[in-house]
């Protein structure tokens, strides 16, 4: 078993084999835990296995935080959608059992199989690696520990765990790996489930390497999955769509990603965020006071006229930006400024009447602006928004993407 750091640990506890061998062990082995199971719902007679694991933590002494689903499962994958709420549930348990760390009972043969799948669908370093050891606050002590052992703990103590009927189910890709392919290797090359464990454990290690000196790919990966992105979920044509964006060209730029993310370049600027901004955020303020002048940067002075309205670009806007030469578009003000794109919908804009006044942050008209040092009509917006920062990421000559 790899060692769980010092801390109440949370194990999460489905009432199979694997996590409740996993309850066991740690509880023996003087660990503070707390059992937390998560009813699915799926299939009839599930709460059994729900009190199952509630007998089981009593008679341990062990606290139990359980919850049963309610709401509907997303529509596509069902695996990928249940996974989604017990995480979720995960979460709450580990702050309401107030636990440093959430301990989940995944083995060397689901290290195995994880990776064979990957190498199916075609990976990389953190795909060979298969499922890490570590992340955040979630760690896996098994991945060293074979079924057969678990099977020996729970014989030995007499303890016999629930079987999930979806562990043998072949509609799973998981499970024709685990019954069918597997198995097929093992008779043509025996000992060969050993020897992609060995792999995985190996590529874990350079890939932590390769994290602490990250690679372009690497960085491109983290900032990824720092965003909420899952790993491994990009593939080679995500990374290199985002490595060729890196050189000079416009404002806007942008690749789209899984998981409702997006990888976009706003000057020397990187960044990954969600693809669509929400839409029901609320307009900022209008603020307009009487000024005899003043330097705040950031408002603007404008001469008394047009009565003064927030709103959103349209098409035809254009304005004589002060400063300038000549009218231009608003387009080519918010290119101009980098402005990326997915924000330009849903950037502010001060009208005096039907006329565009103010592009707050960037620009205001010529025309309507009175000089800070004379009296006039004070304009800010609360929040204002802002052009992001510069310079966050640099990335080097692009390097192999294996």
């Amino acid at each position: 078993m790899t060692e769980i750091p010092p801390g109440r640990v949370l194990v999460a506890v489905s009432g199979g084999p694997d996590s409740t061998a996993l309850l066991v062990s740690l509880h023996e082995a003087g660990r503070d835990v707390v059992a937390a199971h998560y009813d699915h719902a799926l299939r009839e007679g599930s709460d059994a296995v729900a009190r199952q694991v509630a007998d089981l933590s009593a008679h341990l002494g062990v606290r139990f935080i359980t919850e049963r689903r309610t709401q509907p499962l997303a529509r596509g994958s069902l695996q990928a959608a249940a996974r989604e709420l017990r995480y979720a549930f995960l979460e709450r348990a580990r702050v309401q059992a107030g636990a440093d760390w959430v301990a989940l009972a995944h083995t060397a043969d689901d290290l195995v199989e994880g990776v064979v799948l990957h190498l199916l669908r075609g990976c990389g370093l953190a795909g060979f690696r298969g499922m890490p050891a570590r992340r955040g606050r979630y760690v896996r002590p098994w991945l060293k520990v074979w079924r057969g052992e678990i099977e020996q703990l729970l014989a030995g103590r007499g303890i016999a765990a629930h079987q999930d009927p979806a562990n043998s189910d072949p509609r799973f890709a998981r499970v024709r790996a685990r019954l069918s392919l597997l198995p097929a290797l093992e008779r043509d090359r025996p000992g060969i489930t050993r020897r992609f464990h060995g792999a995985a454990l190996a590529a874990a290690r350079l890939q932590e390497e390769a994290e602490r000196a990250p690679t372009n790919v690497e960085v491109l990966k983290r900032m990824y999955a720092e965003a909420g992105g899952r790993q491994p979920g990009l593939s080679r044509r995500h990374l290199e769509a985002m490595l060729n964006l890196k050189g000079p060209g416009r404002g806007g730029r942008g690749v789209d990603l899984p998981g409702g993310l997006r990888f976009r370049i706003v000057g020397e600027l990187m960044q990954v965020v969600p693809s669509r901004r929400p839409s029901a955020e609320a307009p900022p303020r209008l603020e307009v006071t009487l000024c005899g002048g003043c330097d705040d940067p950031a408002a603007v002075h404008l001469r008394d006229g047009a009565q003064l309205r927030v709103g959103y670009r349209r098409p035809g806007l254009r304005l004589r930006p002060l400063g300038g030469r000549g009218t231009r578009k608003l387009q080519d003000v918010f290119v101009d400024a980098r402005v990326p794109r997915e924000d330009r919908d849903s950037w502010p804009l001060v009208f005096a009447g039907d006329r565009l006044a103010w592009v707050p942050g960037i620009a205001v008209d010529a025309d309507l602006a009175r000089p800070r040092e004379e009296p006039g009509r004070h304009v800010a917006l609360a929040p204002m928004p802002a052009l992001p920062a510069r310079k966050v990421v640099r990335l080097e000559t692009p390097q192999d993407l294996s």
